[in-house]
C-alpha cells in the first residue's frame, strides 16, 4: 500500500519533503509576507519554516488532509521570530552615525513606488489591530483556511476564530477609512478565489477593502 505525503513525511522522506515544497512554498510566501511586510523577510521566513517542519516531521500525524495549515503554524512562529530579530537590528543601526548621501537611483526604483506605498498603508492598518485579529486574518482571509484549520493553527476554539475575524474586519474597515460590506462575508473562509495564486501585489492588498 502506497504511504500517503504525511505519513511519508514523517518518515523523513527527502522526496516528499520536495512536493511539500512544491505544492506550500508560495502559500507559505504569501503568508509570511502578509505578517512581515517585507520581500526579504518573507524569503527568510519560507527557508527557516520548511527547516523547522524537517526537524518537526516526527509530530505529524500520519492521518490527516493537507499540510498547508501546519506548515502556515509553524511560519506564523518563525516570523515572530524573524520580526523580533528586525527589530533589534534596526535599534542598533538607529544608533549609528548617519551614512554619507549616496546617488538616487530613482529611475530603477519607480516600479516599486506603488507597491511600497500601498504596503505602508497596509502596514499602518494592520498594526491597529491585536496579534490575535491579525493571525486570525492572515490565516482565514488571505491564506484560505476554513474556520477548523486556522483554529488547530491557533489552538483555540472555532469560536475565538469567528469572533477574533469579526473584530478585525471591523476594525480595518475604520482604520482604512473605506465602510462597506465586509470582505468574505457570506461565506465562511477558504471558500472562494485564494490571495496565494495571484501576483505579489494581490498577496497582500487584493483582499483590502480597495476591490469590493
Amino acid at each position: 500500500m502506497e504511504l500517503s505525503l504525511r505519513a511519508r513525511v514523517r518518515a523523513g522522506d527527502p522526496d516528499a519533503f520536495g512536493v511539500l515544497y512544491d505544492e506550500c512554498a508560495r502559500s507559505v510566501y504569501n503568508h509570511a509576507f502578509r505578517l512581515t511586510g517585507n520581500w526579504s523577510a518573507a524569503e527568510e521566513v519560507v527557508s527557516l519554516t520548511f527547516l523547522e517542519a524537517w526537524r518537526l516531521r516526527g509530530k505529524v500525524d500520519p492521518d490527516g488532509g493537507s499540510l498547508r495549515p501546519w506548515l502556515l503554524g509553524i511560519a506564523g512562529n518563525v516570523a515572530r521570530n524573524v520580526s523580533r530579530a528586525a527589530s533589534r537590528h534596526q535599534m542598533a543601526v538607529a544608533r549609528l552615525p548617519p551614512p554619507h548621501p549616496v546617488p538616487d537611483f530613482t529611475d530603477e526604483l519607480a516600479g516599486r513606488i506603488d507597491d511600497e506605498a500601498r504596503l505602508r498603508e497596509l502596514s499602518a492598518a494592520m498594526a491597529g489591530l491585536r496579534r490575535g485579529e491579525r493571525e486570525v486574518l492572515a490565516l482565514c482571509v488571505w491564506s484560505g483556511l476554513d474556520y477548523a484549520d486556522a483554529a488547530r493553527v491557533l489552538g483555540v476554539p472555532v469560536g475565538t476564530v469567528r469572533s477574533r475575524l469579526s473584530r478585525a474586519r471591523k476594525k480595518l474597515r475604520t482604520l482604512v477609512g473605506e465602510p462597506g460590506p465586509d470582505p468574505g462575508r457570506g461565506r465562511e473562509p477558504g471558500v472562494g478565489p485564494r490571495t496565494d495564486k495571484g501576483d505579489r501585489e494581490n498577496a497582500f492588498w487584493s483582499t483590502q477593502m480597495r476591490n469590493r
